[in-house]
C-alpha cells in the first residue's frame, strides 16, 4: 500500500524583479525566450545575470539559480539585488549545507541592517534559523518582517514552514523516547497538536492575503488529507486550477478524489490516472515510494490499486501493477501488491516471488517480509 510521509520543507519567496524584462547593452528588451542566447553574447551583463537567477528562483530551481546568482554577486558585491539572490540560491538549494546557511545568514544580516524595512529579507533571515532548527530566532525575524507589513504573505509562509520544521523535530524526540516516558510523550503530543494548528493557521491566512497564492492551496490540501478530511479535495482542486502543469498538484487531486471522494470523484482519479500514465517519464518524485519513481509509474500504480481494492479485479491489478515495475524497476510497492494479488488468486509461487523482488530492492521493506513469512 502506498505511504503518505510527512511533507518536506517548501521555502518560497516572492519575486525580487517583477518586469517582464531587463534592458541588455543594446538596449533591447529581455524576455523569457531569449534570455539564455542574449547571456551568451553578454556574459558579464548583470541585469540578464540577476533576471536568469530570479527567473530559475520563481521556479524554485534554486540549485541551477546559484551559478547565475553567485556571478551576479562576484561581479558588484555592493548590489542589494545580486546579494539577496545569491543568499536565497543558497539557503534554499537542496544540495545546502550548514555553511551554505550560515553564509546565506550573514548576507540576508547584511541586508536588513542596511534597510530596516526590507520584509523580505527578514523572512529568509528568518528562514536561516528555521533550517538549523533555531525556533525561536526564526520567529523573531519573521514577526520583524510583519511589523513591517501585516499582510505580507510570504511571513506567514514562513511561519507555516517554521511550525512544520518544529513537529518534524517534535516527532523525533518522541521517537527516541519509545515507550519509556508516556507522560513526556503525552506532553509532547500535545505540542504537535498546537503546532499543526498553528501552522495550518498560517497558510490559511497567506491564502486570505493573496487568494492566488497556489502553494498555500497545496499545502492546506496536504494538511487536511493527512487528518484524513475530504476538503482537502477543494483545496488540490483549487491549487490545480492554478497551475495544472505542476504534476505533483495533479497526482495529490487524483490521489485526494481517489481516497476520500465518492462515485463521480473515484471515476475522475481513474480518468486522471490513465491521462498522467501516457505522460513524461522523466519527471520523478521520492516521496510516495520505498524507491524514486516517476508520476506515470504512480499512476500506473494507483490504476491497478482500484482494480484491487475497488473493482476486485485481481487479473487487471496485476497487469497495471506490472506496467508499472516495466517504467520504474525497483517499485517496492507494486511487486509487494502484485504479490498479494497472486496470494488472493491462490498461487503463493508467484507471491513469494514477487515479495522476494519487493525485497530485493528494499530489504527492511517489512510488509514484504511479514506477509511472505505468513503464507510459506
Amino acid at each position: 500500500m502506498m505511504k503518505l510521509k510527512l511533507f518536506t520543507v517548501l521555502f518560497i519567496g516572492s519575486a525580487l524583479l517583477t518586469s517582464c524584462g531587463q534592458k541588455n547593452e543594446e538596449g533591447s528588451t529581455v524576455d523569457n525566450n531569449n534570455i539564455d542566447s542574449l547571456i551568451s553574447l553578454y556574459p558579464d551583463s548583470l541585469p540578464l545575470l540577476l533576471k536568469k537567477s530570479e527567473m530559475l528562483i520563481a521556479e524554485s530551481m534554486y540549485g541551477d539559480a546559484l551559478n547565475f546568482a553567485a556571478k551576479s554577486f562576484r561581479l558588484d558585491g555592493t548590489n542589494e539585488t545580486a546579494r539577496m539572490l545569491y543568499a536565497k540560491s543558497l539557503n534554499n538549494r537542496p544540495e545546502r549545507t550548514t555553511q551554505d546557511i550560515l553564509t546565506a545568514r550573514r548576507h540576508f544580516q547584511t541586508i536588513v541592517n542596511a534597510d530596516s524595512l526590507n520584509k523580505e529579507a527578514f523572512v529568509q533571515l528568518g528562514l536561516t534559523f528555521t533550517q538549523l532548527s533555531e525556533f525561536d530566532q526564526a520567529f523573531v525575524n519573521i514577526n520583524k518582517a510583519l511589523r513591517i507589513d501585516k499582510k505580507f504573505r510570504d511571513a506567514y509562509v514562513a511561519k507555516g514552514t517554521t511550525y512544520r520544521m518544529e513537529i518534524v523535530n517534535i516527532e523525533s524526540e518522541i521517537q527516541s523516547i519509545g515507550n519509556e516516558d508516556q507522560q513526556k510523550v503525552g506532553a509532547l503530543a500535545r505540542e504537535i497538536k498546537e503546532r499543526w494548528d498553528l501552522m495550518k493557521s498560517s497558510y490559511e491566512t497567506a491564502v486570505q492575503q493573496d487568494p492566488e497564492f497556489f502553494e498555500a492551496y497545496f499545502e492546506l490540501g496536504r494538511i487536511y488529507q493527512m487528518e484524513g478530511d475530504k476538503v482537502c479535495i477543494e483545496y488540490f482542486t483549487t491549487a490545480h486550477e492554478l497551475k495544472p502543469e505542476i504534476k505533483e498538484i495533479e497526482y495529490y487531486l487524483a490521489f485526494s478524489k481517489q481516497h476520500y471522494g465518492q462515485g463521480p470523484q473515484v471515476e475522475d482519479a481513474r480518468s486522471m490516472y490513465r491521462q498522467m500514465a501516457t505522460g513524461d517519464e522523466e519527471e520523478k518524485t521520492c516521496e510516495f515510494t520505498s524507491q524514486c519513481v516517476s508520476y506515470p509509474s504512480l499512476a500506473l500504480f494507483q490504476l491497478g490499486h482500484l482494480k484491487q481494492f475497488y473493482d476486485n479485479d485481481l487479473d487487471s491489478a496485476i497487469y497495471f501493477y506490472n506496467s508499472a515495475t516495466k517504467s520504474a524497476p525497483d517499485f517496492v510497492e507494486a511487486y509487494h501488491n502484485m504479490g498479494m494479488c497472486y496470494d488472493l488468486k491462490g498461487n503463493k509461487t508467484q507471491a513469494l516471488k514477487k515479495f522476494g523482488q519487493a525485497l530485493k530492492f528494499d530489504p527492511e521493506y517489512t510488509l514484504s517480509r511479514e506477509y511472505a513469512d505468513r503464507i510459506k
